[in-house]
Order: C-alpha cells, then sequence, then structure tokens
C-alpha cells in the first residue's frame, strides 16, 4: 500500500495539483489575449460606424436613427466633397491666383470660386481652384478597404448574429438642439463563446467602476465628440 502511494497516488495527486495550478493561471493570460484581439475588430466597426454617423450628420443635420437607414446612405446616399484643381505647392499659380481674386474681390465665397472656375474653364490653367462636387458615398468612404462590407456593420463580431445597440437624438443642451448618437456591443455578445466566469468578472468590474460593459462610441446622454470609451 505504501509503495502504491509513493509511486503512484501521490506522482498522480502533484501532476493533478500542478495541472490545476497551470490553468488557474493560463485560463486568465489566455482569456485577456482573445479579449483583446475580439476588441480590436469590434473597434474597427464602431470606428466605421461612427464615420459613417458623422458623415450621414454632415448631410443631413442629425445622425441616423437606425442601422437601415446608415446602411441606405452608404449604397445610395451622396455628399458634397471639394475638389482642387491645382497646386498649392506651385508658387507661380498661387500668385496669380491672389492677383485674380484681389480684380473680383467684390466677389465672396462661393461666388469667388464660381468666378474663378469659370476663367479656368475658359483658358487660364494657371489657377487654383475648390470647387463643390457631388459624389456617391460609397464612392468615397472606405474606399481602401476592399474587404468592407457595409451589411457587417449591423453586426457585433463573434456574436452569431447579435445586432449593434444604436441609438440617436437630438438634445437641447444650453439651449441649443445638439445631435447625439451612440452605438454600443456589449460583452455578453461580443465575447460570447468564452469562459463565461470570466465574462461575470469582467462585466462586473466594469458595472462596478461605473462603466459601460462592453465597446461603446458615443452618447445620447452626455455629448462627447463621438469618443470611443476604448480611447
Amino acid at each position: 500500500m505504501r509503495k502504491l502511494l509513493t509511486y503512484v497516488i501521490f506522482p498522480l495527486l502533484i501532476i493533478g495539483l500542478a495541472y490545476l495550478l497551470f490553468r488557474s493561471i493560463n485560463e486568465p493570460v489566455k482569456f485577456q489575449n482573445e479579449l483583446k484581439q475580439r476588441s480590436s475588430v469590434g473597434i474597427e466597426r464602431m470606428k466605421d460606424i461612427r464615420t459613417l454617423q458623422v458623415t450621414y450628420k454632415d448631410t443631413y443635420g442629425h445622425y441616423a436613427p437606425v442601422m437601415d437607414s446608415l446602411i441606405d446612405f452608404y449604397n445610395n446616399g451622396k455628399i458634397t466633397i471639394m475638389r482642387q484643381i491645382g497646386s498649392e505647392d506651385d508658387s507661380v499659380a498661387v500668385l496669380h491666383t491672389e492677383a485674380i481674386k484681389k480684380q473680383y474681390r467684390n466677389l465672396k465665397g462661393d461666388k469667388l470660386m464660381d468666378k474663378l472656375y469659370e476663367l479656368y474653364e475658359n483658358g487660364d490653367k494657371n489657377l487654383i481652384v475648390r470647387i463643390p462636387q457631388l459624389t456617391q458615398v460609397k464612392d468615397t468612404l472606405f474606399r481602401n478597404r476592399p474587404n468592407f462590407n457595409v451589411n457587417d456593420l449591423r453586426y457585433i463580431p463573434f456574436s452569431e448574429g447579435d445586432t449593434v445597440i444604436m441609438k440617436s437624438i437630438v438634445k437641447q443642451v444650453s439651449g441649443v438642439d445638439v445631435p447625439l448618437f451612440e452605438a454600443q456591443m456589449p460583452y455578453w455578445s461580443l465575447l460570447k463563446g468564452m469562459d463565461r466566469q470570466q465574462i461575470v468578472n469582467l462585466v462586473a468590474e466594469r458595472e462596478d467602476t461605473d462603466r459601460y460593459p462592453g465597446l461603446m462610441v458615443g452618447s445620447v446622454d452626455n455629448a462627447n465628440n463621438n469618443a470611443g470609451n476604448w480611447e
């Protein structure tokens, strides 16, 4: 019996304890690594939502109320961008443009730009002109992202289909109407399938410190310049 204890049972107990110790150390590390990886994917999506919402507001004066409106804006909406003719690095063109502007000092803003463009179209190619141009949203935003799919914006990554929680309002701040929006990805969705107890601990820690338990951009409660809670 003593030999059995010495050569079999005790070694098995030691191996078991060592495994439990290793697991207790390794599981939190593994959880944190996957949390970081999933959060980076979620943050990129939240930044894309913010970019599209800010562009929507610049166009309509308020934020999109629902994700369908935001996606339709990307697919079918148009925005005005400024197209520049000529280069600011061309000192001759700069001096020439300033001289022409002095000739038409009675014109201001868009009227002056329209006149400069008219002169350019009539043959004066040595001008620097900035003109508004209407263009499709989808031809302007995220053009450098070949795998970008606007329909993905509605979904929380790794959640098996859970959708981003989004709100928008117009709120009075110091007597002024201020458009606000927020988008949220709860950890319970973003971290779906990961260690449940670790998620419980993370959510509790965030709630105990009065922080949103997940990723969040913007706020309908306070004007925060559309900041993300990861920033």
